[in-house]
């Protein structure tokens, strides 16, 4: 247990094994269910549920733990942060914020609110598509920010491109205030997503 523990490839390996074992036994405990647009909906909200489950961990994890603690790390050992943990993060943070949305729009599509989500469902009055439809622009928001205002000014503020030291500080408060504006967010999103499924 300890060497499977010890690799995370491994210990993911055996996590993703388990979960199709737990889906085999779910398709024949319910003798076989068809690979319609029911079962694609499902893959879809599953695969949304868990890269969303990275993006909003990743995002909480520099908000509630790296953030406010830099100050209290040694100048010495900084640059463990700054130039092996905070590039990885990022690039889990930001591939998991580009596939939660990619999934969440093909997940509404399957389900055909698209449309009647993102314009909030003015036309047609349907509270749950309201709902679902200020999340899905709340995480459109936070997206956007991740890839077009906190990436590219974490690039600089940890080194990754070159650049003068005045615009290095300013991009790290940049990309702080921006992934603050995403914490501000995620919870407003996160209540709206959960409102749709659950009080509709």
């Amino acid at each position: 247990m300890t060497s499977l523990l010890s690799s995370l490839s491994r210990t993911v390996h055996v996590s993703v094994i388990i979960s199709i074992i737990l889906f085999v036994g779910f398709f024949f405990h319910n003798e076989g269910f068809a690979f319609d647009r029911l079962f694609w909906s499902w893959l879809a909200r599953y695969t949304h549920v868990l890269v969303g489950i990275m993006w909003i961990g990743l995002l909480w994890y520099f908000n509630f733990v790296q953030i406010p603690n830099m100050a209290k790390i040694p100048d010495e050992h900084k640059p463990a942060i700054g130039k092996v943990i905070a590039p990885a993060a990022l690039f889990y943070f930001r591939w998991a914020a580009a596939f939660t949305v990619i999934s969440g729009l093909i997940l509404a599509g399957l389900n055909g609110y698209l449309h009647d989500a993102m314009t909030l469902s003015v036309g047609s009055g349907i509270p749950k598509h309201t709902a679902i439809g200020i999340g899905m622009w709340l995480g459109l928001i936070m997206a956007f920010n991740v890839w077009f205002v906190i990436w590219p000014n974490q690039k600089r503020a940890l080194g990754m491109v070159e650049c003068e030291p005045d615009l290095k500080a300013k991009s790290a408060k940049t990309a702080m205030l921006f992934s603050r504006t995403n914490t501000l967010l995620s919870i407003p999103m996160l209540l709206t997503m959960v409102a749709a499924q659950n009080l509709y």
